[in-house]
């Protein structure tokens, strides 16, 4: 393949993320079927195309979840589950179940899970796919189950405002011109479609790293804060537990890796949260679940 044909392969697939990308597959196609181009040049023109689309729709309830999958499997990869108690792990997501039953988002595509992340780093996370990470050092600074429930919240709000998917829809269009220039490459050492694709799943597991090595934007995570304490209120808990742990977050609060390098420093957190409070008209009842709260938290000490 001339660099010239390359060149004009690219133009074509740079269009098509301009206009209906179906359009210049069945183009493609057709020029292969006339012998205008062959029918790998052809099938290299197609899958830039598709790759254009796939990047632009909206991903469908399925497609969030397979790509959180992969995020979750990118923090496994760095991080180890911590089994020590399924008691406590239960009881996590028994808070987490009783906060998506009551908001505004109850059902996704393969529910909500909640996994204790084996580390005294203070961070947590939430793929698209309804995977919830807390790590061991975030359960240590919750002092109430309202506080842990906050937690929880902010994660839960991240997967139902769809951050994740939002962050990376920009970045996904890049790769899609990256496969774009590398088709026409490819083409001329014999690289397959299938190859191709696997290129551009790949590509989309290095952004979701990416996603969470550097966090949401500061806009997203105080947008999740006041939907945590939404949440928790439309659940029967206190919203000013989320303010609790926030407290706890800033008296050990470092700009070192986990949660000082993936979120707001939890002052300017505070102010905002303290701002929204006087929104809520929630029946304290703290005291009812303190003793469950202090049960869980004994059989993590015990599990050390």
């Amino acid at each position: 393949m001339t660099k010239r044909i390359v060149n004009i392969l690219i133009s074509i697939t740079l269009l098509a993320a301009f206009s209906a990308c179906k359009h210049v597959d069945t183009a493609a196609q057709a020029a292969a079927d006339a012998e205008l181009i062959d029918r790998g040049t052809a099938n290299v023109i197609s899958v830039s195309a598709r790759a254009f689309g796939s990047a632009a729709e909206n991903a469908t309830p399925e497609q969030e979840y397979y790509i959180g999958r992969a995020v979750a499997a990118n923090i496994l990869s760095g991080y180890k589950l911590w089994n020590g108690n399924a008691e406590l792990t239960n009881y996590l997501n028994l808070i987490c179940h009783a906060i998506v039953l009551n908001s505004p988002q109850p059902v996704i595509f393969n529910d909500y899970h909640v996994a204790i992340l084996d580390t005294n780093e203070i961070n947590a996370f939430a793929t698209s796919g309804g995977h919830i990470f807390v790590t061991r050092g975030l359960l240590n600074a919750a002092k109430t189950e309202d506080a842990l429930a906050g937690v929880i919240a902010h994660e839960i709000a991240h997967i139902q405002l769809r951050h994740g998917i939002k962050s990376i829809k920009t970045s996904r269009m890049t790769e899609a011109i990256l496969i774009t220039a590398a088709a026409g490459v490819s083409n001329a050492k014999g690289m397959d479609v299938n190859e191709l694709s696997d290129i551009f799943n790949e590509s989309v597991g290095e952004i979701m790293q990416t996603m969470v090595n550097s966090g949401y934007s500061k806009e997203q995570e105080y947008e999740a804060d006041i939907a945590a304490m939404y949440l928790m209120g439309a659940a029967g808990y206190e919203p000013s537990g989320f303010i609790d742990v926030l407290n706890e977050l800033k008296a050990i609060h470092t700009a070192g890796p986990g949660f000082g390098r993936t979120h707001p420093a939890p002052a300017q957190r505070i102010y905002f949260a303290e701002k929204a409070l006087g929104r809520f008209d929630v029946t304290d009842t703290r005291l009812n679940r303190q003793e469950r709260f202090n049960e869980a938290l004994r059989l993590m000490i015990a599990a050390r």
